[in-house]
C-alpha cells in the first residue's frame, strides 16, 4: 500500500464554490478527500478559510500563492499560511516578467531561489507548477525552460509541484521527470488527458483513469521518488465536477 496521500486541488471547483464555498468543501469531503490545496477560492482572511476547512473536515496541505506578495511583503503572507496551517506554497508558473528571455528567465530563477531560502528558514517550501510551455527551449539554449528552472536553484529551496498532464501536452515523459528530479517533488498534481484536443485545439482533461496517461509508470515513478501526495486536478470538466471528485478519488484510492 502507498504511503503517498491523497489531496484534491481546490481549483478544480473554482466555478460551484464560488456560488457556495461552504457546500462544495463538503460536497469534497463527501467525495473521499481529507486534504486540499487550496486555489482559485474566493478571497477570505485566514481565520475564514480556516474555519470553512474545519467545518467542512479538511485539511489544507498546500496552497498556491503569487511570488510578488511574498517578495513586498514577506513576514504577512507567511503569518497567513501559517494561520491556516500550510507548510507548501507554489506559483502558477514563471513571474510574467521573466519569461521573455533567457535572461529574464534566469532572472526568475534567481528570485524563486532567495525566496525558497526564506520559506525553508521559516520552516515552509516552495515549489513550482508548470504548464506546457516550460518545456520549449529559448533560441540560445537546448534545454527545456523546466530544466534551466531546477537547474539553476538549489533542491533545498525550489520544489518541483509537476503536473502530469501539462507535461504530456507538452509531449514529455511524466514519468521520466518526476525521476529525474527525485527527492525534489514532493507534490505532484496528477491530471488525465483526453485523447484529442478540443475544437480549437485546447488540451481536454477527463477524471483520472478515463485518458492517456500511463498511470502505472507514473505511480511507480512517484514511489521511487519520494513523493509525497497525489494532487488531483481537472482544470475543466465536461460533466458534473463533482462526479468527476468521486471517480478520481476511487481511481486513486485503489491504484496509487
Amino acid at each position: 500500500m502507498s504511503n503517498i496521500g491523497i489531496a484534491l486541488q481546490l481549483y478544480t471547483v473554482r466555478e460551484p464554490a464560488a456560488r457556495d464555498l461552504h457546500g462544495t468543501l463538503r460536497r469534497c469531503r463527501e467525495a473521499g478527500f481529507d486534504y486540499v490545496q487550496w486555489s482559485g477560492m474566493p478571497d477570505l482572511m485566514a481565520p475564514e478559510i480556516h474555519d470553512a476547512l474545519e467545518q467542512a473536515g479538511l485539511k489544507a496541505i498546500a496552497a498556491h500563492c503569487a511570488v510578488e506578495p511574498l517578495e513586498q511583503d514577506f513576514d504577512a503572507v507567511v503569518a497567513f499560511w501559517r494561520a491556516i496551517g500550510v507548510p507548501d506554497l507554489a506559483p502558477g508558473g514563471m513571474m510574467d516578467d521573466c519569461r521573455d528571455s533567457i535572461d529574464a528567465w534566469r532572472r526568475g530563477a534567481a528570485r524563486l531561489d532567495a525566496l525558497g531560502a526564506r520559506l525553508r528558514d521559516a520552516g515552509m517550501r516552495l515549489s513550482y507548477h508548470n504548464h506546457a510551455f516550460e518545456l520549449e527551449c529559448f533560441p540560445a539554449d537546448p534545454r527545456a525552460r523546466l530544466d534551466i528552472l531546477y537547474e539553476e536553484t538549489a533542491p533545498d529551496r525550489l520544489y518541483a509541484e509537476f503536473d502530469t498532464a501539462w507535461l504530456a501536452v507538452a509531449g514529455a515523459d511524466p514519468a521520466a521527470y518526476i525521476r529525474k528530479y527525485a527527492g525534489r517533488c514532493p507534490l505532484l498534481h496528477v491530471k488525465d488527458l483526453a485523447p484529442a484536443p478540443d475544437a480549437a485545439g485546447n488540451p481536454v482533461f477527463t477524471p483520472l483513469g478515463q485518458g492517456t496517461l500511463d498511470w502505472p509508470a507514473v505511480f511507480d515513478a512517484a514511489e521511487e521518488a519520494a513523493v509525497e501526495w497525489y494532487i488531483y486536478e481537472q482544470d475543466t470538466c465536461d460533466g458534473d465536477v463533482f462526479d468527476a471528485l468521486h471517480i478520481s478519488y476511487e481511481f486513486l484510492a485503489a491504484h496509487a
